[in-house]
């Protein structure tokens, strides 16, 4: 299979996630997990609610599990401007844009900075949602 993303053309399994939020500072799901044969993932995040992102934004960022309260304390420095997502942020492995009420976002990256047995955890950066917003991301 081929799939055309920005940059030109990716061969490989693409693996297709969908999580959704709601206004009640909650992902859908605590666990998303991808087979160890996808080469790419697109996680469409969808905000179920009706609030808007400037109050009740919701984003999906995806870390190392040791990297979870950094990335969320660096967020918050980081302000509204970027998304609550430190610019160039080593430690993140990939991340959608904030969205509010009734909108959707995606992003595709590539798994080759994730290793089967290593752990790693998603969270929503947006201020006070990470302590409620957070869960495993899985490779088998």
């Amino acid at each position: 299979f081929t799939a055309r993303l920005a940059g030109g053309v990716v061969r490989g399994k693409l693996c297709q996630l969908a999580i959704s939020a709601n206004d009640q500072i909650q992902y859908d799901k605590k666990q998303l997990t991808i087979a160890s044969g996808c080469t790419q993932v697109e996680l469409t995040l969808t905000h179920v609610g009706k609030l808007p992102a400037t109050s009740m934004g919701h984003d999906w960022v995806l870390v190392k599990a040791p990297d979870l309260a950094a990335v969320a304390n660096d967020g918050l420095t980081a302000g509204a401007a970027n998304g609550y997502v430190k610019p160039n942020d080593p430690r993140v492995i990939a991340h959608t844009k904030i969205v509010g009420g009734g909108e959707s976002t995606s992003v595709t990256f590539s798994t080759s900075a994730l290793k089967k047995g290593e752990q790693y955890k998603y969270l929503c950066t947006f201020p006070g949602h990470n302590a409620l917003m957070n869960g495993d991301f899985i490779v088998q």
